[in-house]
């Protein structure tokens, strides 16, 4: 195992794209092997010392960083252990990037369907957050094909849940352990929107425990392995980018072009339906300038071209739906090849890394949302996000999954005062999702910063049923400390 104490080491461990400062640590710890990583937890658990999992750094709420004790990296957890083809299955190392997983797919003509937007994501990352990206428009998200896990609790031992084994009701909430002891779940009593979320832990009455661990934000055990499910290669991508004169035609649009895909009655089945407001497309100009200036918003959308589908009759109800919210084709780009497509994710992919550049050159945390609402509430939210921040006189932007009702809003402040006007801008969009039947976080979890967005939508004893369930895998509260919920949660359990 190697230990490194370091500053000059540390200092690479406490950032992440959060933008979270002040984190500090004592040591960084890198286990070659499960044994270790359990020896070491044995240890610190003694010792009541706290434990940050340390993921690829691409995480937006500040979970990776650390306040005090140790950091575990799993960098060393980084192989692709088997891909079968048969199951449609592959076997992963939590430290395995999206990116490379993605490509070992590929070779067997299967297709990973988490899509985040930073491919240098770790696996284990997105399944400690449930993150999933674009294309869970259709696929859902990572939660669905989480089949095993493989963790390490707070105290060494070693905990293996597979799908479909067991429930936990209220009646019998027991997790059973190798040595055949047991830990008993006391279920939450609040109810989950019925729309994708990673807002606090998963808890549902007759749920599968292995949901309980998928958005856990590394608050409950390290997870080090884990068998995924995968899909069939799609032939081809269809993908677009549609402009818009108005922002309400891209929603009206995208809301249309969601509720086709879903119907089933039609050749349209979109693989990810994306929003972009004005201001994205301003800075998407900045790296490209064919983007037009003249238009007031933009959806982009892909679509599989799979055998049997041909894909000029697709192309045709595309195009017969763009006519009725846009006036002319002459500003739809449809990529006709690879390479074409792979501009399109690449301009899609760069909003985030432009907002980042510009938060570190101000020296301010981007003010950040991930509110998803139901399909009846989105004209109606996405409206609310226009007239707020609008009226608000920051700099902002929105952009994202508006096929899931999911669309991730930026406020950029540029000094304190601003600083202070978007925490209040954001919680006004926060309570107007909430009121709506939303969730705080449809995909990047709670982490340091979003706490009190959480106590919005659960109450302060949905919080405290929470601090209840981590006391009791962690008794001692040593992992992932300030995830989630305050770590003075934790006294009132």
């Amino acid at each position: 195992m190697i230990v490194k104490k370091e500053n000059s080491f540390l200092m690479a461990y406490l950032e992440d794209s959060s933008n979270v400062k002040g984190g500090y640590a004592d040591e960084v710890v890198i286990p070659e092997n499960i044994d270790e990583l359990c020896a070491f937890l044995k240890d610190a658990n003694a010792k009541k010392m706290p434990v940050t999992i340390s993921g690829g750094g691409t995480g937006t709420t500040g979970s990776r960083i650390p306040f005090g004790g140790a950091v575990i990296s799993l960098e060393r957890f980084n192989r692709i252990l088997a891909i079968d083809s048969d199951r449609k299955s592959a076997l992963v190392q939590s430290g395995v990037m999206v990116d490379d997983l993605k490509k070992a797919c590929d070779e067997k003509k299967l297709f990973y369907t988490s899509h985040p937007t930073e491919n240098t994501a770790s696996v284990g990352g997105t399944i400690a957050t449930n993150a999933s990206g674009a294309r869970s428009f259709k696929y859902g998200a990572t939660r669905r094909y989480v089949r095993t896990l493989k963790m390490v609790l707070a105290n060494g031992e070693i905990l293996e849940i597979r799908r479909n084994r067991s429930v936990l009701s209220r009646k019998d909430s027991r997790i059973i352990l190798p040595g055949e002891s047991a830990i008993t779940v006391p279920i939450p009593t609040y109810r989950m929107p019925e729309i994708k979320t990673s807002a606090g832990y998963y808890a549902k009455d007759g749920m599968d425990p292995i949901d309980l661990f998928i958005g856990q934000e590394g608050t409950l055990s390290v997870i080090v392995e884990m068998e995924i499910g995968l899909v069939d290669k799609p032939s081809k991508i269809l993908s677009a980018f549609v402009f818009f004169e108005t922002e309400e035609d891209a929603w009206r649009f995208a809301c249309e072009a969601r509720d086709i895909s879903r119907s089933g009655r039609s050749l349209i089945d979109a693989l990810s339906i994306e929003y972009f407001d004005h201001n994205s497309l301003r800075l998407l100009r900045a790296r490209d300038r064919d983007v037009p200036e003249k238009f007031a918003s933009a959806i982009f959308f892909e679509q599989e071209v799979r055998a049997g589908n041909r894909e000029e009759e697709v192309l045709d109800a595309w195009i017969e739906l763009i006519l009725k919210y846009s006036p002319s084709l002459d500003n739809t780009w449809v990529a006709m090849n690879e390479k074409t497509a792979e501009k399109f994710s690449n301009l899609r992919h760069a909003i985030p890394e432009s907002v980042n550049d510009i938060i570190r050159s101000r020296g301010f945390q981007k003010i950040s949302t991930d509110i998803a609402v139901p399909d009846v509430a989105n004209i109606e939210m996405m409206g609310f996000y226009s007239k707020t921040l609008k009226n608000g006189g920051l700099d902002y932007l929105v952009f994202g999954h508006i096929g899931e009702n999911h669309v991730h809003v930026n406020i950029l402040p540029k000094n304190e005062r601003e600083n202070l006007r978007a925490k209040e801008m954001a919680l006004e969009l926060v309570r107007k999702g909430i009121a709506l039947g939303g969730t705080v976080s449809a995909e990047h979890g709670i982490g340091k910063i979003k706490h009190k967005y959480l106590e919005e939508m659960y109450g302060k004893n949905g919080i405290i049923e929470m601090a209840r369930i981590k006391k009791a895998f962690d008794p001692n509260c040593i992992l992932g400390l300030d995830n989630i919920f305050p770590r003075e949660v934790l006294y009132l359990a």
